[in-house]
């Protein structure tokens, strides 16, 4: 992911709403929502979810699928995975026990170390 896409992305998720929307796909997991239902559960109008779930898929966060009648939105996982990637990219700098997750480093993390005793 390139910085642009990125400010893109972060810049979709910086509104009080689409953060929401983005949460509640996030709970949804791959079945995802109906807009109808989305905009029942956040208390959105119609019109104004649209132009949210517009910019979600814009900057790559969401996917839209068409069921019968009803446009399903779920998360995009691809797009997620790539904006906390670039996020992260360098967050240990070779030093494992900085990282939440060591996937960005080259090196296992260290072994855990029992506990030192307190009696002499």
């Amino acid at each position: 992911m390139e910085i642009k896409e990125a400010v893109v992305a972060l810049s979709a998720l910086a509104q009080e709403s689409r953060l929401a929307v983005f949460r509640l796909l996030v709970k949804a997991g791959d079945d995802g929502y109906a807009a109808g239902e989305i905009a029942k559960k956040l208390d959105i109008s119609s019109a104004t979810l649209s132009f949210h779930l517009k910019e979600l898929a814009h900057a790559g966060l969401v996917n839209s699928r068409k069921d019968g009648r009803s446009i399903i939105y779920s998360l995009n996982s691809q797009g997620i995975n790539c904006l906390m990637g670039f996020l992260i990219e360098d967050c240990c700098q070779g030093r494992p026990e900085l990282c939440i997750t060591t996937e960005c480093c080259d090196k296992p993390p260290p072994a855990k170390q029992p506990p030192k005793s307190s009696k002499k």
